[in-house]
């Protein structure tokens, strides 16, 4: 055996006993699992042993040699690991093979995604979700455009209308379903812990105060006593501001307004503006406030979305879990679900703050408590609070991860957003679209072109997915290399 031959051996033994030493040190976790989802914890556990060190002179010279890069192995690693060590000539002992191999990876998450999404006509193209807007609760013909038009999951969002507008909008996917004989599936979002901007100070009559950069203001409690002369800007959600520490980022509008906490405090914190954004140097009352560094303390399970549960559970085929955070809240969530004494309704978990990013793993462990469950990757609220630049590389992670739990994944956020609001596309959001592809759902909002942004994405997939499943590329014949060689 050549020194590089041996050498890479040597690695991959070592890459292998790490993954061995992560499952036995979770064992016990494991063991209260439901049995398909033992396989997939331990298959994460294998995965993540696999990340914790830069593999990338090793993934080099395996490329070189003419073996496995193991670049494409999420949802069965352990096994390929121990594939490419046979092609070395390392001898497992009899039984010692991992029983999860890439047919069952993909096969797992295949079945939870339909059992999640329902059956599809066509493997190449992820399930197709639709956000309602209020006036479908009035327009039966529309709904059933949308369900001919490709749909196969209404979005229902619990921060807007109420039951009665809920209940029509069901009503009328549910008929239309049955008279297309099309599923579709209905998903109810819970509205999550609102943080909102509330002009309490200087402004406060036109509710919108003008902020410039290298400004101090203040960040208050709605009851905080405080002077109207000054620039205060309230915070919705009770009990924030005691979590706030000095040097926490604080955004506001979506990022357009990025501060600094200077002073905290019990009711007030004096914040100073790093950066603005916007076109206007205004931020108005009601505008979205994001806490990337904070470890809130506030439950992330709102009174509002307790009394939203009931109707979901009657109603709904899933519930949208917004703004989770810890293992703790879906542990929360899932007793809550249980005490209605029938199968739980499966949650998506919405990975849209860095707390939720850095406890992927813990989360999607309590969610294997159930035997499926899903992951949404909310890009919008995600991206303020990991910063725009970032969300690239941290979308890419949380497929890896939930390929790895066989986890199917939800592709959310301004998806053909242009092209839904103004008729024609973007070039970069045709792009982004295709890279949708390797998600098992992708989320369209509401808007004016939804019928054309349906046969567009669906355009779009069907020419991406074509090209590869999930994160594994496979090559289909090219017209480009027919021509070329003849």
């Amino acid at each position: 055996m050549s020194p590089e031959i041996a050498s890479l051996r040597s690695d991959l033994e070592r890459i292998y006993e790490n993954q061995v030493a992560a499952e036995e040190k979770f064992r016990n976790q494991t063991l209260v699992l439901p049995r398909a989802q033992q396989l997939s914890f331990r298959n994460l556990l294998h995965y993540l042993a696999l990340r914790k060190e830069d593999l990338r002179p090793l993934q080099d010279s395996l490329h070189d040699a003419g073996l496995s890069s193991l670049a494409s192995a999420e949802s069965h690693c352990m096994r390929q690991v121990q594939a490419v060590l046979q092609r070395l000539g390392f001898r497992f002992p009899e039984g010692s093979l991992s029983e999860i191999d890439a047919h069952y990876g993909v096969q797992s998450i295949r079945k939870r995604a339909a059992a999640l999404f329902g059956e599809k006509p066509d493997e190449a193209i992820p399930h197709l979700m639709v956000t309602f807007e209020s006036a479908l609760a009035e327009d039966y013909a529309a709904v059933k455009s949308l369900l001919k038009a490709g749909m196969n999951i209404a979005r229902i969002n619990a921060a807007h209308d109420g039951p009665d507008t809920w209940a029509k909008m069901i009503h009328h996917v549910r008929k239309a379903a049955k008279s297309l004989n099309k599923p579709c599936k209905v998903y109810v979002d819970l509205a999550g812990p609102k943080i909102r901007t509330s002009i309490l100070g200087k402004g406060w009559k036109k509710e919108r105060v003008k902020l410039r950069e290298r400004e101090r203001f203040f960040l208050a409690e709605m009851d905080a006593k405080i002077d109207r002369r000054e620039k205060v800007v309230g915070c919705t959600l009770p009990g924030v501001i005691k979590d706030l520490r000095t040097g926490d980022r604080v955004l506001f509008d979506d990022g357009l307004f990025e501060a600094v906490v200077e002073t905290s405090g019990e009711q007030v914190a004096e914040l100073y503006m790093l950066r603005v954004s916007a076109l206007k140097p205004r931020l108005k009352a009601e505008k979205g406030i994001n806490f990337p560094d904070t470890h809130l303390s506030v439950r992330c399970l709102t009174d509002y979305d307790r009394s939203v549960i009931p109707f979901a559970v009657a109603h709904a085929d899933m519930l949208g879990f917004s703004f989770v955070r810890t293992a703790e809240d879906v542990a929360e969530l899932q007793q809550i679900l249980s005490n209605f004494g029938k199968p739980a309704l499966p949650i998506i978990l919405k990975i849209e703050t860095a707390e939720a990013v850095q406890n992927l793993p813990s989360l999607l462990y309590q969610g294997m408590h159930e035997r499926v469950f899903g992951v949404m990757i909310a890009r919008g609220d995600l991206a303020v609070e990991i910063g725009f630049e970032r969300l690239s590389e941290i979308q890419e992670e949380i497929l890896w991860l939930c390929e790895a739990a066989h986890v199917p994944v939800i592709w959310a956020t301004q998806v053909l957003e242009t092209l839904n609001k103004s008729g024609i596309a973007t070039r970069s959001e045709v792009t982004d679209a295709a890279r949708a592809a390797h998600a098992d759902c992708v989320m369209l909002n509401k808007g004016q072109y939804l019928l054309t942004v349906l046969a567009t994405l669906q355009d779009i997939l069907q020419r991406s997915g074509g090209h590869h499943t999930k994160k594994r590329y496979i090559f289909r014949p090219l017209k480009i290399a027919e021509r070329f060689l003849g």
